[in-house]
């Protein structure tokens, strides 16, 4: 009994003195394959620095987003996404598997009984067999052996890290799911909004659509009464007919934008959104931040899930390369058990029938035909790859707020240029139609000025939509939307 405690102990130590041991390659980071600022950062106005922290990773969506109609519906998406759901079975589901590789450090105890029957002929019954209870029958007899056993079975030595690197390949696999879910998250916040303010311009073109025939038709009943008059001719009747044709073909054209934006809109929320959260005809701004980081370094980046989640990958690749490294070396094992053992079930437990045993082993490897060598191959192949992904998930990232700054930078100037452009030409308009009323001018150009006028309007409702989708999007390009609350589950599960 002392010897099997003193192996068991000397097996443990030798356990503990290996947990040093890991072959393993140290992590590295890799370097940003991007500039350490965005272009023409540092031209942008010095009253609007802020961090870029403070504007997006720790700003949540319900702190970003100020229309009540907008948090309604985007708490409803949350709620109701299929991809996030997804997103979050995917965390349990690689939880439990961490949990699998995690348990494997220890060893499995298990407490087992058995009952070993045997019959023996009489003709070959040995004259001693009064060592174990028999029953003698008209040809033969029946003997028990009655056992009891606590012990663990073929537990493994972790000398090589081997196991270790697993059960750390399984956890880095688990935190890479849950900056997938987040940014699941992220993705589907700034879609919603995209959608929603989709959904509120497609309804103000609805308007001026409607706007403009209605002035269309207004202009063909003046032409209608002139021309009964004698004053306009048949050619000005057909062509105020055929303009006014036009605006009902855009008022159908713009009532079907609509519907398909409904569309749109409940399939990315995953259920239909009451109409008491929908938008109206107006493109009003839907954020509480509109000013622009500048000079903000390239590096915020790493806060951002995908990145995370990618460079979790990597720490679990380099976590497989230990345990294919320790294909290599001799993996020991222990197989130990305390117990009773008796011919007699109620004599099982006397001291008498103590037993134990105490069994470890160990296998080297010889020759496998390479197996090893191709193993430790594909798992070095593979972080090239993560590698490689890691750097493009930075470049995709770079150019997705690259991108949002440069609207962003230009964007005013865009506004203020288009809505002096609709002024312009609502009073050339006017002015048009007032001079043909007098006969100083032709119906035609009255009718070109009103569809330069449309033209204008419809381009001043998209550069406004331009203008919050661009910020929604460097919103979420930085690393924006999600509430601490949002992902509270996963965090303590961490």
């Amino acid at each position: 009994m002392k010897r099997v405690i003193n192996w068991m102990v000397a097996g443990t130590a030798v356990a503990a003195l290996s947990a040093c041991i890991d072959l393993s390659p140290k992590y590295q980071r890799p370097a940003a394959p991007v500039p350490a600022s965005w272009p023409d950062a540092a031209s942008a106005p010095a009253a609007v620095e802020h961090t870029a922290d403070t504007l997006a990773a720790d700003i949540g969506w319900r702190t970003f987003f100020v229309d009540p109609r907008l948090q309604r519906t985007i708490a409803l998406a949350l709620s109701n996404s299929r991809d996030l759901r997804i997103a979050i079975l995917d965390i349990e589901k690689e939880r439990a598997e961490y949990r699998i590789e995690r348990a494997s450090l220890f060893p499995e105890i298990d407490l087992g009984g058995s009952d070993e029957a045997e019959r023996t002929p009489n003709s070959v019954r040995s004259a001693d067999s009064g060592a174990s209870t028999a029953t003698s029958g008209a040809s033969g007899s029946t003997t028990h052996l009655y056992s009891a056993n606590l012990g663990f079975t073929s537990y493994e030595l972790d000398l090589f890290g081997r196991v270790r690197n697993l059960s750390q390949a399984a956890l880095e696999t688990y935190l890479s799911t849950i900056e997938t879910r987040r940014s699941t998250q992220i993705s589907l916040v700034s879609d919603v909004a995209s959608d929603w303010l989709t959904l509120a311009s497609d309804k103000r073109l609805l308007v001026i659509a409607q706007e403009t025939e209605a002035s269309q038709q207004r202009t063909f009943d003046l032409v209608d009464r002139e021309h009964a008059l004698g004053a306009a001719s048949a050619l000005d009747i057909e062509q105020a007919q055929a303009s006014l044709q036009s605006a009902r073909n855009a008022v159908a054209q713009a009532q079907t934008t609509v519907a398909q934006a409904r569309n749109a809109l409940d399939l990315v929320v995953g259920a239909p959104v009451p109409v008491a959260d929908l938008p109206d005809a107006q493109v009003d701004p839907v954020a509480s931040i509109t000013t622009i980081p500048a000079g903000i370094p390239s590096t915020v980046l790493q806060r951002r899930p995908d990145v995370l989640a990618a460079e979790h990958t990597l720490k679990a690749d380099n976590a497989d390369i230990g345990a294919a490294r320790a294909n290599f070396f001799p993996t020991i094992s222990l197989t130990a058990a305390l117990g009773f053992e008796s011919p007699a079930l109620a004599q099982l437990f006397t001291g008498g029938n103590r037993s134990w045993s105490f069994e470890p082993s160990a296998v080297i490897p010889i020759f496998n035909a390479g197996e090893n060598r191709a193993t430790l191959d594909a798992a070095k192949v593979t972080l090239k790859i993560d590698v490689a992904t890691y750097e493009k998930t930075i470049q995709t990232a770079f150019e997705e707020v690259a991108n949002a700054l440069a609207t962003r930078a230009t964007i005013d100037a865009q506004l203020d240029a288009q809505t002096r452009t609709v002024k312009a030409d609502q009073h050339a308009y006017d002015l048009t139609m007032a001079l043909y009323q007098q006969g100083s001018d032709s119906l035609i150009d009255a009718l070109t000025e009103q569809r330069l006028l449309y033209t204008a309007q419809q381009s001043l409702v998209a550069t406004q939509l331009t203008a919050q989708t661009s910020l929604i999007t460097l919103y979420a390009a930085l690393g924006g939307g999600v509430d601490a609350g949002d992902s509270k589950g996963t965090a303590a599960s961490r």
